[in-house]
């Protein structure tokens, strides 16, 4: 304790003190960010686990094992591998063995995608060919050529990352365990976590519920909505394509609801190719049914389960949902589709926070000394 009757140190004042501070909290911020970075994707996805499933904690903690925070935890988190990872493994094995046999059967010459452009640009109408010379693509070996070797590269290429993700690495087992460590603890601490966030943000308790409340709104709406309609999708694409007898359905169907988390055209990106192959090489009954399908039923997925899962709870315009998501992925990966929506809601929450402190200020606070209300300053 200082004594009182010392002098008051000069170089001392308490703006810079709390500057001082603030600029240690944010440089050190930045450096655990900093740290954490190599394993953002095991930490994020413990985070967005956590915050869909925690309702799922709270029933068990109060109704299941009452009161008991660690055994309540665990319980959640083996019905998280049971219903969420375990399937998702399997359908991936599942995937990978189909890349690879398609894989195969191109490199084989079993499968030419070359020639099922051929039969395509033979099959189209005088005036399409026409308007293919003029663009210099009327030169069907050559066209045909590159487009073969995109193909064959663009096979080989998705079925090295499929297969990549589906081998049992160093650094998935790593981030895997990790994952599944930071879950447990979010999902047992994440209300004495979330207390402690909301006193240390120098904000206003409502303003600090508010950003917090939507940030939670989101992910849960993002994560559930999404993945809900990407499974659905998926699964509907590849129920057609085992219909129609095309090789690889779980594959195709697996890239249906990755490209799905692009909302309105996502999965017609896969579908649509096939159905113009099936139209223009005779298959009329078959081309027109995946249209059918694709339309009536895997686009009414989308439009209508994803604005009731996403839209609904977000209260974001779907234009901004789309162009989020979009934006999120091409900066973050895989792991955008839930980054981009989040930050877009936090934006307009914090723009909304801000008119409202606008709007609630007195007329005193933004009026120069000596003006009243009504007056112009002198």
């Amino acid at each position: 304790m200082s004594d009182p009757r010392e002098p008051p140190d000069p170089l001392f004042s308490p703006a810079l003190e709390h500057k001082t501070l603030l600029w240690l909290v944010v440089g050190f911020t930045f450096a655990f960010l900093w740290v954490l970075w190599p394993l953002a994707g095991a930490v994020l996805w413990a985070m967005f686990l956590a915050i869909v499933f925690f309702p799922m904690h709270q029933y068990m903690r109060r109704r299941v094992v009452r009161r008991r925070s660690n055994l309540a935890a665990f319980l959640t988190l083996l019905s998280i591998v049971l219903m969420v990872i375990l399937p998702l493994s399997l359908v991936s094995a599942s995937v990978v063995e189909q890349a690879s046999v398609l894989y195969q059967s191109i490199k084989s010459g079993q499968l030419q995608p070359a020639q099922w452009l051929q039969r395509m640009m033979d099959a189209l109408p005088d005036w399409a060919q026409s308007i293919l010379a003029r663009f210099g693509l009327f030169d069907l070996p050559a066209v045909l050529q590159r487009a073969g070797e995109l193909l064959t590269r663009s096979s080989q290429a998705i079925t090295s990352s499929l297969v990549g993700i589906g081998q049992v690495t160093l650094d998935f087992v790593v981030s895997f365990f990790i994952m599944l460590y930071v879950l447990f603890f979010l999902l047992r601490d994440g209300s004495s976590l979330t207390a402690s966030i909301e006193r240390a943000v120098p904000l206003r308790p409502e303003q600090t519920h508010k950003l917090l409340s939507q940030f939670v709104t989101v992910v849960r709406a993002t994560v559930k909505g999404n993945v809900v309609v990407a499974v659905i999708q998926g699964a509907l694409g590849a129920l057609a394509f085992w219909v129609l007898d095309i090789p690889g359905p779980a594959l195709w169907g697996a890239l249906m609801a990755v490209l799905s988390l692009l909302p309105a055209v996502g999965a017609a990106l896969v579908w649509g190719p096939v159905a113009v192959y099936q139209l223009f090489t005779g298959h009329l009954l078959e081309g027109l049914g995946l249209v059918a399908w694709g339309v009536l039923v895997i686009g009414l997925v989308d439009n209508l389960l994803r604005p009731m899962l996403v839209g609904r709870d977000t209260r974001m315009p779907d234009y901004l949902v789309l162009v989020a998501t979009v934006g999120g992925i091409s900066l973050f990966g895989l792991n955008g589709f839930v980054i981009g929506p989040v930050i877009a809601a936090l934006f307009l929450v914090c723009w909304k926070l801000l008119t409202d402190v606008r709007e609630e200020a007195p007329a005193s606070a933004v009026l120069p000394a000596g003006a009243k209300d009504g007056e112009p300053p002198a």
